[in-house]
């Protein structure tokens, strides 16, 4: 499996794709803005109310609105065949899902199918 464990005081058990052998070189200055923000958020000790949506690592482009996706919270969804995936148009729904019924209060989460 290409997740490697971070460790971290507050919370040791997040995972990150961007540890894994092969991750784009490319994307690398987007993905370390990205964990900066995430940290941030984790460091707060309260007062400040916030949500972290994560998208899959890799299979992430346009495509349908179904209206059906998963959530999980560390970790990457993944579906029967292994791959974490969605939509560009369904990341969309469980985003504007949240904000009208959040569930997911100082959390990170992620949705996939």
């Amino acid at each position: 499996m290409p997740w490697r464990r971070r460790a971290k005081p507050a919370r040791p058990c997040i995972w990150r794709f961007f540890d894994a052998p092969g991750f784009p070189e490319e994307f690398k200055p987007y993905a370390i803005g990205q964990i900066s923000a995430l940290d941030a958020y984790l460091a707060l000790d309260g007062g400040v109310t916030w949500t972290y949506l994560s998208p899959p690592p890799v299979h992430f482009a346009p495509g349908t609105r179904t209206g059906h996706y998963r959530t999980g919270l560390d970790h990457p969804v993944v579906g029967d065949d292994g791959q974490a995936r969605i939509s560009y148009e369904d990341y969309e729904s469980a985003l504007v899902d949240e904000i009208e019924n959040p569930r997911h209060l100082n959390q990170r989460f992620t949705v996939g199918y």
